[in-house]
């Protein structure tokens, strides 16, 4: 039997701003009161409409001021406006495919590829992660969903880190921009979450990152191919279903949008505003092919991130203007491995450790290939 949302929170939540009926608040998300149903906030609590609340507020300001002529906020707004154009589809295609995982994948499906602690499972969420086609933020949806399913910590892990920048859609983005050397990016991403997700198993086996509560174990001899034939063979076809499911579906979306938005808006207005007010020739002028250009790149590309489709253009601007390969692969690894969306993200829905691991494992390995590249190309 498929379970909604609402059954999944029930059996243990890391649904961000849930507190059970008995009034507790647990903070260990791995031992929360299962006996317990979870209740959301009040909507006008929910940070999602705080921050768009905001934004509002910013606005009208910004409409003020712009009645006196003064001219402050104008290019603020031009920029978020430009990274909400290339946001927009790319969320909307994560959101609906979390809410058809939601909807419509078992967590026996998930427990049977990507829930199991072995090797395999980080090599299937990295091939995973290739099928995908999101951009980096599009995929937070769908990596939340998977682990509200039951899929691992370090399958996660994997699947954030290979789906931006090694998924089918961005290959042939990078191999346009780039040419051959595009190969790089596609290979290096694969090779940086094959290495993090097998750390992060390490980890996991040693009790230093948190572990999924709603992880578990198929039945033997469990047949995702079978299940899923039968399911078919079972499905009804009529308009009252479909509807029914389509709501479903949409539910599952939203859920997934209380989660994760106001996350994104956050990056988009941190981007927004180092594009409007950071001068260009600033960041040509200290983004060289040296050890100091590649930890600046490292610091700027942390906060400018916004979606891989996005900052592809960036990369190739920044290669283009310095000729340091090496830093357009730090610019472009280094946004999801240490972007304070995903990073705070897992910390609020996986756990703190399981987020402060991330940078501490991938930096290193995205700065030395950086390096080596800046030096062999």
């Amino acid at each position: 039997m498929l379970l909604s949302l609402e059954e999944i929170a029930v059996k243990g939540s890391v649904i961000e701003g849930l507190s059970c009926e008995c009034g507790i608040r647990h903070e260990d998300r791995n031992k929360g009161c299962h006996a317990c149903i979870p209740r959301s906030r009040k909507w006008h609590m929910e940070r999602l409409f705080l921050i768009v609340l905001g934004l509002i507020a910013l606005y009208i300001v910004h409409i003020v001021l712009d009645h006196f002529r003064v001219q402050v906020l104008g290019s603020f707004f031009s920029a978020f406006y430009e990274y909400a154009g290339i946001l927009w589809l790319p969320m909307a295609i994560g959101l609906l495919i979390g809410g058809l995982i939601d909807r419509f994948v078992p967590p026996a499906y998930i427990w049977k590829v990507l829930a199991q602690h072995r090797r395999g499972s980080v090599l299937y969420s990295v091939g995973l992660g290739f099928l995908a086609s999101a951009c980096s933020h599009g995929i937070l949806a769908i990596s939340m969903e998977l682990y509200r399913k039951g899929a691992s910590t370090p399958a996660i892990v994997s699947f954030l880190l290979a789906s931006p920048w090694a998924s089918l859609p961005v290959t042939m983005l990078l191999l346009g921009f780039f040419g051959i050397k595009g190969l790089v990016f596609i290979f290096s991403a694969i090779a940086i979450a094959i290495t993090t997700g097998l750390l992060y198993q390490a980890l996991d086996r040693a009790g230093m990152v948190e572990c999924n509560a709603h992880g578990g174990k198929p039945e033997e001899n469990f047949s995702i191919l079978d299940d899923a034939r039968a399911r078919l063979r079972a499905y009804d076809f009529s308009a009252k279903n479909i509807f029914r499911d389509l709501i479903s579906v949409l539910r599952g979306s939203w859920e997934l949008a209380r989660m994760i938005l106001w996350w994104i808006i956050i990056g988009m207005i941190s981007a927004a505003t180092l594009h409007a007010y950071v001068p260009s020739e600033a960041f040509m002028n200290y983004l060289g092919p040296t050890m100091p250009g590649l930890l600046a790149t490292l610091i700027f590309a942390t906060v400018i991130e916004v979606c891989s489709e996005g900052s592809a253009p960036l990369a190739l601007e920044l290669y283009r203007q310095t000729g340091a390969f090496g830093n357009a692969l730090v610019f472009l690894m280094a946004g999801v491995a240490t972007d304070y969306t995903e990073v705070g993200l897992i910390w609020s829905n996986i756990g703190r450790k399981a987020a402060l691991w991330l940078p501490v494992l991938t930096v290193p390995q995205i700065v030395i290939i950086g390096y080596l590249l800046n030096i062999i190309l």
